[in-house]
């Protein structure tokens, strides 16, 4: 809980900061915001790389790895078209292509917007940006109650990389590679996924 609440503590100061202009602008650049990232996961790499134990996860799962993209696609796509039943104002394929983001908000919500407006790339975009950050807020609570998987599954596709310190801080360097994997499958899936749900369903 610690954790959590110094990661969400650090996020609302970012928030103040930006709002009220005491960031330079150089410290918000977007090519300065990857190649941070870039190193964050380089660092978590050499971590996850450094420990010989690390892919033995991989070995006694074998083929069952494979199950847990499935398996966020299944849960996200079943529980995104269960709450549009409660939502008049979208459709369950539209709540679908928004939960087919699996957290890839700058992809998912571009694309929505081109093909089904501005305003449900934005829901896209706040969806899956609040994916995120449920996802590095809660993780202890997420893997405590619901187990090691659990935080990979909210992760989505940004398990292989924004999350993907928290995923290895929680679940050890083991997740951490099916963390990556699952990731991978999930982003990739994204831009084919997105279109065609909305084409499939309007």
């Amino acid at each position: 809980m610690k954790s959590s609440l110094i990661i969400l503590a650090f996020f609302i100061a970012g928030i103040i900061l930006s709002v009220f202009d005491f960031i330079p602008n150089w410290l918000i650049n977007d090519d300065f915001t990857f190649f941070t990232l870039l190193f964050l996961v380089f660092v978590v790499g050499i971590g996850v790389g450094g420990d010989s134990s690390a892919f033995n996860v991989l070995k006694r799962i074998k083929g069952k790895v494979l199950l847990v993209p499935l398996l966020v696609v299944v849960g996200s796509l079943g529980g995104t078209a269960f709450f549009s039943l409660f939502l008049h104002q979208i459709t369950a394929g539209q709540a679908m292509a928004v939960g087919a983001g699996f957290g890839y908000y700058s992809l998912s919500s571009v694309i929505i917007s081109r093909i089904s407006g501005e305003e449900l790339g934005v829901i896209a975009l706040l969806a899956n940006i609040f994916r995120e950050i449920t996802t590095l807020i809660a993780a202890p609570l997420l893997v405590k109650y619901f187990g090691k998987l659990a935080i990979i599954a909210t992760g989505g596709a940004t398990a292989m990389d924004t999350t993907l310190p928290v995923v290895v801080r929680f679940t050890g360097k083991e997740y951490g590679v099916i963390a990556v994997f699952s990731g991978v499958v999930l982003t990739i899936l994204v831009p084919f996924l997105v279109p065609f749900i909305l084409e499939f369903f309007q």
